[in-house]
C-alpha cells in the first residue's frame, strides 16, 4: 500500500509540476535576474538585417489575396526585404493566381514533396542574412518583421519565435476558446524561457533564423518549424521570443479538427525528441536541457501517461484508504465531467469558458497518447492534412 501511495503522489506531483509548477519556477527565476540584469542587455543596434520571408502555401488559394495583401504591408525597408511564395504541389491554380502580383515571387513545382522539401528548396533562392517563414492561413502585425528584426542584433541569438493568436470571434467554439487560453499560457512560459535563457522551439505560424545557421531539414520530419529552430542550440545560439511580433489566424472549425491537430504535432514531438535526445544533457547545455525537459519532454511523454495512469490508481486508494485520496477522488471525477460538459456544448454559443480549460487539457493529453501511438505504429504520415477553419 506504501507504494501505491508513493507512486500517485509522484505522478500527481508531476501533472503538476508539467503544467503549473515549471511556470511558477520559471516565472521567480526570470523576476530574479530581470531584477539584477543590466539594463543596456535590452539595446538594439538600429542597422537591421537584410530578410526574406518565405511562405509555404500548399492549396491554399483561399487565403492567398489577403495573405499578400498583409505581406505587402508590413513595415520594414523595401530595399531589405524580399517576400516568397513556394507552391509545390498545389493543383488549385494558387500559383497562377500569385503570378498577378509584380511585388512577389513565386515559386512552382507541380510534384507535391511536403512542406520540409519544399522550404529546403526555398533556401536556394534566399540570399538574405535572415530567413522568416510564415503560414498562408496567418495574419501578422504591421511592425512584425522589424520586431523580429531588432532581436537578431543580440549575437547570441540565432532563431526567433514570434507570437501565435488565435482570432477570437463573439459566437467562439469550444476548441477556440480552449486553444485561444492555451496559446496565451504557451507565450507567457515562452517570453519567460527567452528571458531566462532561451525558448523551446518555434511555431510554424511565424519564426525567423539567421540563414546562414540553417539546415536542410530531412523529408520526413513532421515538425519542421521545432526540428529547424532547435537545430541554433548545439551551435551554441539562442531562441529569442519576440511577443510583439504575432501571427493571427482562426482556430479550427470543430473539435475533431482540433484533435487531428494535435495527434499529428504529439506525433511530432515524439519524432524530436527521439532526435534531439542529446538536448536533455544538462552537463552540456545547462539551462536548456531544464527548459526542454520541463517545458516540451514532459509534456510529450510521461505525463499523459501519469494522468491516465492516475484514473485507476486513485480509485483504488479512494475506495480502500478513503480520506484525502476519496477528496481527490471526487475532484478529479467533476474535473472529467467538466471536460465532458465542453464535449457536449463543443459546437454552441460560449456561455461558460471554464467548461472549455478542462476539455483542452485533456483533449491535448489524450493527443499525446494517441500521437505516439500513431508514430511507433508508423502511421503518421510527413504530409500535412488541412485543418479546416473557422
Amino acid at each position: 500500500m506504501y507504494f501505491l501511495e508513493v507512486s500517485f503522489w509522484t505522478l500527481l506531483s508531476l501533472v503538476f509540476y508539467t503544467y503549473l509548477g515549471y511556470g511558477i519556477i520559471l516565472f521567480f527565476f526570470t523576476f530574479i535576474k530581470n531584477r539584477f540584469a543590466s539594463k543596456n542587455n535590452n539595446s538594439y543596434n538600429e542597422d537591421l538585417p537584410t530578410i526574406t520571408l518565405v511562405i509555404p502555401a500548399y492549396n491554399e488559394i483561399n487565403y492567398l489575396h489577403q495573405k499578400v495583401r498583409n505581406s505587402l504591408k508590413l513595415l520594414y525597408p523595401k530595399d531589405k526585404i524580399s517576400i516568397i511564395f513556394i507552391t509545390d504541389g498545389s493543383d488549385d491554380g494558387s500559383h497562377l493566381m500569385l503570378s498577378s502580383y509584380s511585388d512577389i515571387k513565386i515559386y512552382h513545382d507541380p510534384v507535391r514533396a511536403g512542406k520540409v522539401a519544399a522550404m529546403n528548396r526555398s533556401m536556394s533562392f534566399v540570399d538574405s542574412e535572415v530567413v522568416i517563414f510564415s503560414d498562408a492561413n496567418a495574419n501578422l502585425n504591421e511592425h512584425a518583421l522589424l520586431n523580429i528584426a531588432k532581436k537578431f542584433s543580440n549575437p547570441r541569438v540565432g532563431c526567433v519565435s514570434g507570437e501565435k493568436r488565435i482570432q477570437q470571434n463573439f459566437k467562439d467554439q469550444a476548441s477556440n476558446a480552449g486553444e485561444g487560453l492555451y496559446w496565451k499560457y504557451e507565450s507567457m512560459l515562452k517570453k519567460w524561457s527567452s528571458e531566462l535563457f532561451s525558448t523551446v522551439g518555434a511555431a510554424g505560424e511565424l519564426y525567423a533564423i539567421r540563414t546562414e545557421l540553417y539546415e536542410e531539414t530531412e523529408s520526413d520530419v513532421i515538425l519542421d518549424d521545432f526540428m529547424l529552430s532547435l537545430s541554433v542550440i548545439p551551435k551554441g545560439y539562442t531562441i529569442a521570443y519576440a511577443d510583439d511580433a504575432y501571427a493571427i489566424e482562426s482556430g479550427s472549425s470543430d473539435i475533431k479538427e482540433e484533435m487531428k491537430r494535435k495527434v499529428r504535432i504529439c506525433a511530432g514531438g515524439i519524432q524530436s525528441i527521439l532526435r534531439t535526445i542529446h538536448l536533455l544533457n544538462p552537463f552540456k547545455y545547462h539551462i536548456f536541457a531544464f527548459q526542454y525537459f520541463s517545458h516540451r519532454f514532459l509534456r510529450w511523454t510521461f505525463t499523459p501517461l501519469a494522468l491516465l495512469i492516475l484514473i485507476p490508481l486513485n480509485l483504488y486508494l479512494g475506495i480502500v484508504l478513503g480520506g484525502i485520496y476519496k477528496t481527490l477522488l471526487i475532484l478529479q471525477i467533476l474535473f472529467y465531467l467538466a471536460g465532458l460538459g465542453g464535449w457536449i456544448l463543443k459546437s454552441k454559443e460560449l456561455k461558460n469558458k471554464f467548461l472549455f480549460i478542462p476539455f483542452y487539457f485533456l483533449m491535448m493529453n489524450v493527443s499525446a497518447l494517441l500521437g505516439a501511438k500513431r508514430y511507433f505504429a508508423g502511421q503518421q504520415s510527413v504530409l500535412w492534412e488541412k485543418t479546416k477553419r473557422l
